[in-house]
Parts: C-alpha cells; sequence; structure tokens
C-alpha cells in the first residue's frame, strides 16, 4: 500500500461554506463525461478494431437510455415549471442546454470514429459494413431478391395526409421518411418502419460483409410507391420518456400496476429526434409538429434543440451483436475462460468449503457459474437443504437461476423469492418469471412499498444433525450468468451466524411486515446506511485530528450523495488521505486547495463493466472493510433496500484491498478526474510497464495468483 503519512499539526481550517454550488458537480454532465470515457475506448486505436466497435455500440445504447431517463426527467421538471436547482446550481433549462451542446459533439466524434477508422479498417479485412453502392452486380440481384422475398411483404408504408393521420412511432425504432411529389406536383410526406422483427445486418456474399437495413429498403422503395416519383428517402429515430414512477399508496395489486405502465411506456412523449444531416427542413418541421400535437399537455415540447443530425448510421446500438458476427479473432480481445475459486476447486462439496471458512469470490475472474450457480444448484440437490431465499433484480431472458429456483420447488423445498418488477427495462423479463415461479410453487413477494430492492442476497437453510444452519451470499452483483461473465462484482459465502439472523430477519422485511429495530453485522439501506458511513467517515477525520493515521479507500459505480460529499470533503479538510475509485458518476471536486486536496479520484473503463463496490476504512489501525449493492447515491440511500456486508476474514480483506491499490497503479485503463471536472487519461512511461487493471487481473486469477 502507499505510505500513509501523518497530519503536520492538529489545526482547525478556517470554515468553508460546504453548500456552495461551485464545489460540487452536474450529475448530468458527469455521466456525459463518463460515456465520453467510453467513447474513447473506441477512439484509441489500441483497442483492437471489434472492440472499438463494440464500444461504439455500448456508447450508443447508454445515451438512448440517458435520454430516456436522465433528459426526460429534466424535461418533466421543466414542463411541470420546477425551479429548484440541482446541486451544483443549475437550473432544468440549463443543464438541459448544456446536455445538447456535448451531445452533439460526442455524436460527430463517434460518427468520425466509425465512418473514417473502424468501418474502413474492417473493410481492408474483407468486414464490416457496406454501403448499397459498393455493392457488385452479383451481390446487388442478391440482395434485391432477399428484399423482395423476405423484406417487401414485412412492409407497410404510411402517408400522411388529411386521410390518413401521422402515424404511432415507436420508442427506438428506426423510420424512413419518404418525400414523394403527388400527381398535382405538391410534395408529400409518407413513413416506412425499418422493422425490428428482421435482421438489421443483410449478410452480402460469403464472408463477414452485411449491408444496412435501412439501405436496402431504401434503395427498392420505389416498389413501396409504384408510379409515384421520389424526391428523398432519409432515415429518422424518436426517443420516448420510458420511466414511471409507481404510486404505491393507490396499486392494489403492484403486478398489474407495473404491467400497466410498461405497456403505457410505449407512448411516452417524444423527448429526442435523430435525423439524416440530408432530411429537409420541412420534413423536420413535419416531425416536430406532429409529434408536439401528440404529446400530453404536461409534457415539455419538442424543440429543435432537440433534433440531433447523425452523419451515416443511426441507431447504432446495434453494432455490438454486429461485433459478436463478424469471426476475426485478431482484432478481439482475447478469449477469456473464469477460474473455479480456489477453495472450490477438486470438486469440493460447496457447504463443506464454506463450513471451513468465508470465501470470496471475484467476478467475471472467478467463475459464477462454478461458486453462486454451483451453490443454488446444491442447495436444489442437497436432500438435507429446506429452504432458499434470495433477491433478483435483474433475471434476463432465459434465467438460468430462475429455473433452479422453480426446480427446488418442485422438490419440495421451501423458496422465497424477492423479484424487484420496478428493475428498469427488465420488468417484463420480471414479471414473466414471477408469473412462472408462482405456478410451481415458489413463494414470489416484490418488496417494500415504494422501494425497489436491490440488494444482492442469498439465504439457504440447511438441516445440520439436531440444528438448522443458515448459509448466506451477499455480493455486489446482480444473481445474472451473463452480466457475471462482463461485470467485475464479489461476493462472499459464509455461515456467519449473526449474518445468517441477519438475512432472515431482512426476508422477513421484504416477505412479510418485519421491522427489525437493528441488525448485527449488515448495513441496510434505506435504515440508517447514510449515517453509518458519514459516521465512518468522521470517525477517520477524529483519527487524522488526533494524529493517527487517517485513510479511506473507497470504489463505487457513482458518487452523488451531497451528505457524504460533505463529510469526505471534511475528512480531507482535517488530513485525512482518501482514494476514490468512481467508475461513472462523480459530483464531488479532488484537488481543490483547502478543501479536498487530500481527495484522488480515478474512473477505470475497459474490458469489463467495473460495478464491484468496496469501502476500506484504516480506522487508526483496526481495519474496517465493507463489501454490497450500494453506491453513494440518494436513490440508493434513500429509495432502495440496499445490503452491504463487512469482511471479517483478514486474508480476504487483504485481497481486496490490494485488488484496490493494483487499481491506483494502472496507467492504461485509469482516468484522472481533475478539480475542474476534466477527466485525464493516465498515460504508461515510454520505458516502463503498461499496466491495465483488466488484464493484469485475468493473468494474476489464471495463474493461481490473487
Amino acid at each position: 500500500m502507499t505510505e500513509i503519512a501523518l497530519p503536520s499539526a492538529a489545526v482547525s481550517p478556517p470554515p468553508i461554506d460546504l453548500g456552495r454550488p461551485d464545489l460540487y458537480l452536474n450529475r448530468e454532465l458527469s455521466w456525459l463525461a463518463f460515456n465520453g470515457r467510453v467513447l474513447h475506448e473506441a477512439l484509441d486505436p489500441r483497442t483492437p478494431l471489434l472492440e472499438r466497435l463494440k464500444f461504439l455500440g455500448i456508447f450508443a445504447s447508454n445515451l438512448d437510455e440517458f435520454f430516456q431517463i436522465r433528459v426526460a426527467g429534466l424535461k418533466d421538471q421543466l414542463a411541470a415549471g420546477y425551479a429548484e436547482r440541482s446541486p451544483d446550481g443549475r437550473t432544468p433549462e440549463e443543464q438541459l442546454r448544456e446536455i445538447a451542446v456535448l451531445v452533439r459533439g460526442l455524436i460527430a466524434d463517434h460518427a468520425r470514429c466509425l465512418n473514417d477508422e473502424v468501418l474502413p479498417g474492417l473493410a481492408r479485412m474483407g468486414a464490416g459494413l457496406l454501403d448499397i453502392e459498393q455493392l457488385s452486380e452479383d451481390e446487388r440481384h442478391q440482395v434485391d431478391r432477399y428484399f423482395r422475398d423476405n423484406v417487401f411483404p414485412v412492409l407497410t408504408p404510411l402517408a400522411v395526409d388529411p386521410a390518413h393521420p401521422f402515424p404511432y412511432i415507436s420508442n427506438l425504432s428506426l423510420s424512413l421518411a419518404v418525400v414523394l411529389r403527388d400527381p398535382e406536383g405538391g410534395e408529400r410526406f409518407a413513413r416506412v418502419k425499418v422493422p425490428k422483427i428482421l435482421p438489421r445486418w443483410v449478410p452480402v456474399g460469403d464472408g463477414w460483409r452485411f449491408l444496412p437495413l435501412e439501405q436496402l429498403i431504401a434503395s427498392n422503395i420505389e416498389a413501396l410507391f409504384p408510379g409515384i416519383e421520389i424526391l428523398g428517402c432519409h432515415p429518422f429515430r424518436i426517443t420516448r420518456n420510458t420511466d414511471f414512477d409507481i404510486d404505491h399508496d393507490e396499486a392494489e395489486d403492484l403486478l398489474d400496476t407495473v404491467q400497466e405502465e410498461v405497456r403505457n411506456r410505449r407512448f411516452g412523449a417524444v423527448v429526442r429526434l435523430e435525423v439524416s444531416p440530408a432530411l429537409p427542413q420541412s420534413i423536420r418541421e413535419v416531425l416536430l409538429s406532429e409529434f408536439n400535437a401528440a404529446q400530453a399537455a404536461e409534457a415539455a415540447v419538442l424543440r429543435p434543440d432537440d433534433v440531433f443530425e447523425v452523419p451515416g448510421l443511426l441507431d447504432t446500438a446495434d453494432l455490438l451483436p454486429l461485433a459478436g458476427m463478424i469471426d476475426l479473432p485478431a482484432e478481439k480481445d482475447p478469449p477469456h475462460q473464469p477460474v473455479t475459486p480456489l477453495p472450490l476447486q477438486g470438486g469440493r462439496n460447496i457447504f463443506e468449503a464454506i463450513q471451513e471458512r468465508d470465501i470470496l469470490v471475484h467476478h467475471p475472474y472467478e467463475s459464477f457459474t462454478a461458486s453462486v450457480e454451483r451453490f443454488i444448484q446444491t442447495a436444489v440437490d442437497d436432500p438435507d437443504v429446506v429452504a432458499i431465499k434470495l433477491t433478483l433484480y435483474r433475471t434476463g431472458g432465459d434465467s438460468s437461476i430462475a429455473r433452479l429456483l422453480a426446480h427446488a420447488a418442485e422438490r419440495g423445498k421451501q423458496v422465497a423469492v424477492l423479484i424487484e418488477l420496478q428493475a428498469r427495462f427488465d420488468e417484463e423479463s420480471n414479471i414473466r418469471w414471477a408469473q412462472r415461479l408462482e405456478d410451481v410453487g415458489v413463494h414470489v413477494s416484490y418488496g417494500v412499498a415504494g422501494l425497489k430492492t436491490h440488494a444482492k442476497v442469498m439465504l439457504v437453510v440447511r438441516r445440520e444433525g439436531d440444528a438448522m444452519r443458515r448459509y448466506v451470499h451477499i455480493g455486489t452483483g446482480n444473481y445474472h450468468p451473463r452480466t457475471a461473465r462482463l461485470y467485475t462484482d464479489f461476493g462472499v459465502f459464509s455461515l456467519d451466524p449473526e449474518l445468517g439472523a441477519d438475512l432472515t430477519d431482512l426476508f422477513n422485511v421484504l416477505t412479510g411486515f418485519a421491522a427489525p429495530e437493528r441488525y448485527r453485522k449488515l448495513i441496510i439501506a434505506p435504515r440508517g446506511m447514510r449515517e453509518r458511513f458519514a459516521a465512518m467517515i468522521h470517525r477517520e477525520a477524529d483519527h487524522a485530528r488526533a494524529g493517527r493515521p487517517a485513510r479511506i479507500i473507497a470504489k463505487m459505480n457513482a458518487l452523488v450523495d451531497p451528505v457524504l460529499i460533505r463529510a469526505l470533503y471534511e475528512a480531507s479538510r482535517a488530513g485525512v488521505i482518501i482514494d476514490l475509485i468512481v467508475r461513472g458518476i462523480c459530483c464531488l471536486r479532488p484537488g481543490l486547495p483547502g478543501l479536498s486536496d487530500q481527495i484522488r479520484v480515478i474512473s477505470i473503463i475497459g474490458r469489463f463493466l467495473e460495478h464491484s463496490r468496496a469501502f476500506y476504512f484504516l480506522n487508526g489501525g483496526e481495519e474496517e472493510l465493507y463489501i454490497g449493492s450500494a453506491d453513494w447515491m440518494p436513490r440508493n440511500l434513500d429509495r432502495r433496500i440496499e445490503a452491504v456486508v463487512p469482511v471479517d476474514d483478514l486474508t480476504h480483506r487483504q485481497t481486496i484491498r490490494d485488488l484496490l491499490h493494483r487499481m491506483w497503479q494502472d496507467n492504461r485503463q485509469a482516468w484522472e478526474l481533475g478539480p475542474d471536472g476534466r477527466y485525464t487519461q493516465r498515460q504508461p512511461p515510454e520505458t516502463g510497464p503498461e499496466i491495465g487493471t483488466h488484464r493484469l487481473l485475468v493473468d494474476h486469477y489464471r495463474d493461481g495468483v490473487r
């Protein structure tokens, strides 16, 4: 670990108003900076070409969600006349204006990277996307035949005139605006939807070359309008407000209410219009006018500022699956095979292994299948297991976890599952699994009214002799096998009786009407988690004032909560050395003289998504370290049920601390946050080694080293 300096003297610094807006970075602009770091992975020529294509898709998908939720929320505030400023002092109007400027710059960078670097690079290898003009005569015949046989029968042209009202256009759907000349010589407008039911990328020839479906449709557009002169055909795309709030006091049946809100989501207000630069101004005005006419009275007006020109391809989130379709191994990251955690190697019984000592797992370096799924599978098969309880936040469309739980219920075990119906964009999948599990006898609960359940916890009750023993798993990531291969997460298996009792109490809260006054070891939100973390930060400050070593290392996805940011500022002023690893949003300004000059912030972006959360406090030499599901955001601390657990095993504590220290040595994937809110990517020295966290950890775990 880095040497810890003692404070020179216990001198009280002059007072500072910690509520000043200039001490905080804007949440939305900080998120855009994060997505800019994601985009940089595509811009960076050191990244393999297909990985660059993948990051272009991830950037676009992230931006779609940002507009559907965050921009939509700001527009709702604007429409409601919401005048309160954000902690950094900006009004909703000011935030929207700055977002529009930043997004236009990011879109331009994205388009240049795709059109000028990545696609030409793939073309040199005989792969990637083609324009229709690049096809040979034989290839053109091939794709035209595909159009006649597979595409044309699915298409439905929709004219817009007094006899044909403006059509409903679904969220994130790609459309073609067709400009026609009617028999009287006037211009007409029609819309053709690019159907999602068909593959977006049409294969050309026998290799890894593809034609965008919208180009194939546009090149054959006359087939849809025989005898009509076509003046132009231009792609466009809309984004709708997809957020919703449930009034739990009014919702008699939460399942029915969420199903209804998911159905209503498709009619949310339009918040963004993406267009081809060539789309005529007259058609833009038609689209704006028609969308505004269809908006609910309480929705914000769609303005010219909400129109974004996109050079080249629209809907580039689809580049992510395209990257997986092209078989060029040299242009991808080397294959990664997660290892079985050391205590579970050799086919050991997982219950016996946990009886010996707690087991720490670190995904995706260590296998989720060989640890968490194996734990559940063993519990399902073991005749001595009488009950299984766990929380499911994101199930996924084909959930192996949910299937295992169904098998357990069919075998007569008591199975209780908390399924969070309001996990954003997974609502429909979670609803389907909730209904299936109920059908086979699983006790399904939807949590506590007014709160999302985000905790990642599992409890297995096993009869051993004359006693019932409680095995637990508490982690930082979802019980989701697919994301466990992409997200970094910690988890702890334990037989600690106090943790077992805590989880029993927590599940009674989630499924019944329990309200325990306190938990033995777990820190639970919203019952005092903010206060506990603030107290630990203040405790470090007290150590520093008393001349003792004081250190905080915290890793999380986002740091937004003003109360905890103030506590960190106060600790820094007291002399506490604070290192923060914050992947996404960070509203704290590090390095401000006299305020946060003891605070450093880095963000690590790369092959895996940094999702694990860990919180280390030196505590005068009596170290404490916690892992769990909560970020330091108001939504986690106030509006979600979260669980954070202390890591008591000294070896595991050292392992996580060393991992955090290793991340601080990163000079390839790490970005440093400056006091002005700008991030600077670290660069390896000319003569020194390149240290990339993800590649380094893949090698360490593969070689059996933690």
